[in-house]
Formats: structure tokens, C-alpha cells, sequence
């Protein structure tokens, strides 16, 4: 039978994919491994005491060291995210790595802690049953996704820059759907190319490419690949700075492994070595940091909140009739659309009322905000002015489409009136908060500043930067200043 199929017809599949738990489902297994080799290596050395490890402090606390600092292991090594053309015994290699790390780090807690009552056969097990437990789980992952992607989930639209040469990476690419490559376009001079692929994939010859800085403005492109043999230096600093301008991941074929540079990270497809050329966020472990502070502290927040949100909901069906959430349609991660959440703080009818108050726009630019809109119901106001009515973008942040920092999303009407430079606000995901919004003058901030203050976040990150506007914003909400 068809796993992923079967899958698919329960229902399962659509739901992972529209509340992007992937990485959230990947994490939780690593957990599970390292707990059950834990627990085996507990029950092989320990079968008189029986049960369960957790039972015993001493156990516990040493269980409570290794496991996040496991993960952290994995994370730094950059194994925690299933692969897309990797093979298992790179895959192999890269969990033996991770299983040394934590021998010396067993080790080192073995004198610091002084755990001479922990038996060194349990700590020489736990290791053993760590790496095979968690190198099975990741085959099988791996396994499965191969298949998931093959069914058209978790693609990669990419742009091709290609020769002669390229016929056998290309057709690596195509063969391979289980990579998870979806190829929108090729730009090339290739006769063999423009044979063979001209009748199912977009071919523009090699002149044609100042189309490719169009392309990425109205196509969602997340990378471009530059396979060509003869690297023409011109033609790829041109495409780097429009990459750039827009945050689209640039990768660049190389074969001499000794070339290094700062501004490039070296990563591989197949068997092809490329350097990825991109000026948004890559610190894989930082932004691990942020996905799981996303989760926790959104979920977090849920349970806090919940209370106010059965209040919220009540008056709202109070104050006046429609929905009680609004849903939205906005551009997310380069131009994905999504729907946004909040509660409704308008009339119900407000989208057509608004032709009529374009002229009170108190905003330059593509974006339309009214002091005192006549729109917004009494609680509405209540609700905007303490920032509430963005609660439920809480659980737009467990769906994956948004974060709890980030530029904030923008609808399809204004970025059709972005400038070239306006648009890479698009290249990282949008947040709940911003720069933007713990300003103390933000309502009077005008459009050009805000998208520099976006841009801004974006080339200075970090996780610091996330955690002071979290606590900014927090302020703001309590000083009640929205608009």
C-alpha cells in the first residue's frame, strides 16, 4: 500500500502540511530516541531496581544534562533537518560525529559532577542505543520524506542558469522528485538544453537574463542555480546583488575545493558542490533557537491567555453581528499567501465601507490606517489599543506561516506598490512584532522608514535582538498605545 497516499486520503498528510509540524514532529522523535536508549540502557545495567529511570534523581538529573545538550549537538552539526539529496552514509558519518561529541561530553560530566555511582556500562550503553536509535529513526524519516516530496510537498522553486554540461544534473533533478526541486525556469544558449526540455519547462535564451530580476518579483523563487562551466563574473555579481535585493538564495557551481569565502556558505545537491551566496539569517542554530521559541512561547501564551480569549470572543458577539475572527489573506515568506488571524474589531462590512474613507488616510505609501476610523466598533478599539486583536496570530505562528518577531505581513494589494528594494522584506517570515511596532512614534513613521526598519531586522538578527523587541512589545501592549 501507498503510505503517504493512504496518509493522504485520512486527511493526515494536508494536516501536517497546513500546520507545518514537520520540524516540531522531527524534534519530538530525536527526544523519543534519546529517552528510550536512555530508559534501555537504565533497564539493561539496572533490571534489579526496575522501572522507570526517571524514578531515580540521580538519573533524572543526568538525563535532564544530556538530552538538550545532544540536541544542541545535533543542531550544530546541522543534521536535525531531513535532507533532501544526501545519502545514508554521510548521514552515518555525521551521527558517529555527534555520538563522540557526547562521549567527551559524558566524560567531562562523568569528573565534573563526580557520577561515580552511575555505572560507566550504562554510560558506554546509553551512548550505543543513542546513535543506533536515532540513526534508524533518521533513515526512516528520511525514507518517508522521499516519498513525501515526491507526492509534490516540501519543494524548493528554483531558476536554472545552465550549458551543455548541466544535461545530467538537470535530469538528476527531474528524475529525483523525492529531492523536492521544482524547476520554474532555465536560462540558457544549449541546443541539447532547449531540445530536450523546451515542450515542459520555461527556457529563455541567455540575453533574456535581466528577465530572471521580473521573474523573482512576480514568482515565488526561492533559490538560483548557476551550473554554467565558464563562470562569466559580471553576469554573477549582477545576479548576486538582485538575489540580494530580494533575499532569493543564490547558489554557485564550484569545483576547487580550496576556494573560501566569507560571503558564501559551501553546501551540496547530489553530488554538485555549490556556494550559496544569500544576506538574510543562516545561523542553522540560532534559527533552530527561534523555531523552538516560536512553538513554546506561542503555546505558551494559548494557555496563559486562554481566559481572555473566552471573554474577547463573548463581547464581540456582544458588540456587534459577524464572525469573531477575521481572517485575511497576506503575503508571507517570499509571497506565499496565507491567512492571517485576528478578532474582529470592525463592522462586519468594513472592506467595502473603506472606498469611501480612502481620502482620511493618515498613512504614505500602499498602507491604510485611520486614527479614529468610524469602522471600528467600541470593543474593537479596546482590543486594537491593547494589542489583543492580534492574539490569535498565535496559532498562525504554530502553523509555521508566521514568527513571533518579524516584519509584519503585508496584504497583495501593497506589494504591488513596493519598490524593487521594498520587496526583500519577503525573505524572511513575518512576525506578530517588529521594529516598527515598539516605537514610540510608529503610528506616525512613514512607509520608506518602516520598510528600513524591517530591512534593518533583517541584516542585523539575532537572538537578542528577537528577545529585546519580545520585551518591548510586551511593553507597548501594556502602556496600551496602538492605533
Amino acid at each position: 500500500m501507498d503510505f503517504i497516499s493512504y496518509l493522504t486520503r485520512l486527511r493526515i498528510v494536508p494536516f501536517i502540511k497546513k500546520w507545518n509540524l514537520l520540524n516540531s514532529f522531527l524534534g519530538t522523535i530525536d527526544i523519543l530516541a534519546i529517552s528510550l536508549a536512555f530508559q534501555c540502557s537504565y533497564f539493561i545495567n539496572y533490571f534489579e531496581t526496575g522501572g522507570f529511570f526517571f524514578s531515580q534523581p540521580r538519573f533524572l538529573n543526568l538525563f535532564l544534562l544530556i538530552l538538550p545538550s545532544w540536541l544542541v549537538i545535533l543542531y550544530l552539526i546541522k543534521i536535525t533537518e531531513i535532507p533532501r539529496t544526501k545519502r545514508y552514509r554521510a548521514l552515518l558519518l555525521e551521527y558517529l560525529r555527534s555520538t563522540v561529541l557526547i562521549v567527551i561530553l559524558l566524560v567531562v560530566f562523568y569528573f565534573v559532577f563526580k557520577l561515580n555511582l552511575i555505572s560507566r556500562l550504562f554510560l558506554i550503553a546509553f551512548t550505543f542505543f543513542g546513535f543506533l536509535f536515532l540513526f534508524f529513526a533518521r533513515m526512516l524519516e528520511y525514507k518517508v520524506f522521499k516519498i513525501y516530496r515526491a507526492k509534490g510537498y516540501n519543494y524548493k522553486n528554483i531558476v536554472l542558469l545552465a550549458d551543455d554540461l548541466s544535461v545530467s544534473f538537470i535530469e538528476n533533478l527531474l528524475l529525483h522528485k523525492e529531492w523536492g526541486y521544482r524547476i520554474i525556469a532555465i536560462f540558457s544558449g544549449s541546443t541539447q538544453i532547449r531540445e530536450k526540455y523546451e515542450k515542459t519547462i520555461i527556457l529563455l535564451p541567455d540575453e533574456y537574463i535581466k528577465v530572471l530580476n521580473d521573474l523573482m518579483e512576480v514568482d515565488i523563487i526561492d533559490e538560483v542555480l548557476y551550473l554554467k562551466k565558464k563562470v562569466i563574473p559580471s553576469e554573477v555579481r549582477n545576479i548576486i546583488r538582485s538575489c540580494e535585493e530580494l533575499g532569493v538564495v543564490f547558489r554557485l557551481r564550484y569545483v576547487d575545493d580550496k576556494i573560501n569565502l566569507t560571503s558564501a556558505i559551501k553546501t551540496n545537491i547530489a553530488d554538485e558542490k555549490f556556494l550559496n551566496f544569500i544576506n538574510i539569517p543562516h545561523n542553522l542554530y540560532a534559527l533552530a533557537i527561534k523555531k523552538v521559541m516560536d512553538i513554546t512561547i506561542s503555546l505558551l501564551m494559548i494557555i496563559f491567555f486562554s481566559p481572555f480569549l473566552v471573554i474577547i470572543v463573548f463581547l464581540i458577539k456582544l458588540s456587534s453581528t459577524g464572525p469573531v475572527i477575521y481572517k485575511q489573506t497576506r503575503v508571507g515568506l517570499r509571497g506565499r499567501l496565507f491567512d492571517l488571524y485576528k478578532f474582529r474589531t470592525m463592522v462586519a462590512n468594513a472592506e467595502k465601507l473603506r472606498k469611501g474613507l480612502e481620502a482620511e488616510n493618515e498613512m504614505d505609501g500602499p498602507v491604510f490606517k485611520i486614527k479614529d476610523d468610524p469602522r471600528v466598533t467600541k470593543i474593537g478599539r479596546f482590543l486594537r489599543r491593547t494589542g489583543l486583536d492580534e492574539l490569535p496570530q498565535l496559532f498562525n505562528i504554530l502553523q509555521g506561516e508566521m514568527s513571533l518577531i518579524g516584519p509584519r505581513p503585508p496584504i497583495p494589494a501593497e506589494i504591488q506598490q513596493y519598490k524593487r528594494w521594498q520587496l526583500r522584506r519577503l525573505s524572511v517570515k513575518p512576525g506578530l512584532s517588529c521594529f516598527w511596532q515598539i516605537k514610540p512614534e510608529r503610528n506616525t513613521i512613514k512607509f520608506e522608514k518602516w520598510m528600513e526598519l524591517d530591512l534593518a531586522y533583517i541584516d542585523n538578527w539575532s537572538l537578542r535582538l528577537d528577545l529585546m523587541i519580545l520585551f518591548k512589545t510586551i511593553k507597548t501592549v501594556l502602556q496600551r498605545t496602538g492605533l
